[in-house]
């Protein structure tokens, strides 16, 4: 029985690089690419990092209700396509939604069994020289951000989990902590392990 994990966390708290981190080192996990209206920025990947569609070909797949989730963040439009989730979780790999609160709302609605997961950062100060020390968007965009996290850092308490990034490696570990934690739960580890429990009960 594989699992859906959530990710979500502003803009700047590291979640990208976090959730990068973890899928490199843990056995069976992987991220499923979502779509996105937005811009490619330096490095990244058509089909690795996003989907990079236009908002003609977006709407057009949500009108079709092939999003498991979908939301505007700042003036792009984000989307989980439903048949890839599906299709991972099918194949047995833990799965990880990276997406926010509002995206975590919708699919909550159709995987109840989704495991919520938000990473905060230690500070406002620190997410403020965060968003500055991107160096991709001007003053007025990271204001703009600024502000956003506050409103979407008011959401955390609607996630089973709370990660604070203080220290990389310490927040990779608690991630990593959370995955396995999940995957040793009764439920799982009795269909892992059944042709054992039967030859021992």
């Amino acid at each position: 029985m594989a699992n859906l994990f959530i990710v979500a966390a502003p803009s700047g708290c590291g979640k990208t690089s976090l959730v990068k981190a973890l899928i490199e080192k843990t056995e069976g996990l992987c991220v499923s690419v979502s779509h996105t209206t937005r811009q490619s920025r330096p490095g990244e990947e058509h089909g690795k990092n996003y989907f990079f569609v236009s908002q003609q070909e977006f709407d057009q797949i949500n009108q079709d209700n092939g999003f498991i989730e979908s939301a505007q963040v700042f003036d792009n439009y984000y989307g989980s396509a439903k048949q890839t989730v599906k299709d991972l979780l099918a194949s047995g790999m833990d799965v990880i939604l990276e997406i926010d609160w509002q995206g975590a709302r919708q699919v909550n609605q159709t995987f109840k069994e989704a495991i919520g997961i938000f990473i905060l950062p230690p500070s406002e100060q620190a997410l403020r020289e965060r968003l500055t020390g991107r160096g991709q968007d001007d003053q007025t965009i990271v204001d703009r951000r600024m502000r956003d996290a506050v409103s979407e850092m008011k959401h955390y308490n609607e996630f089973d989990y709370l990660v604070i990034n203080d220290d990389f490696e310490v927040a990779l570990e608690d991630l990593s902590k959370i995955i396995l934690a999940q995957r040793l739960q009764l439920s799982q580890q009795s269909l892992k392990h059944q042709t054992l429990l039967n030859s021992l009960i």
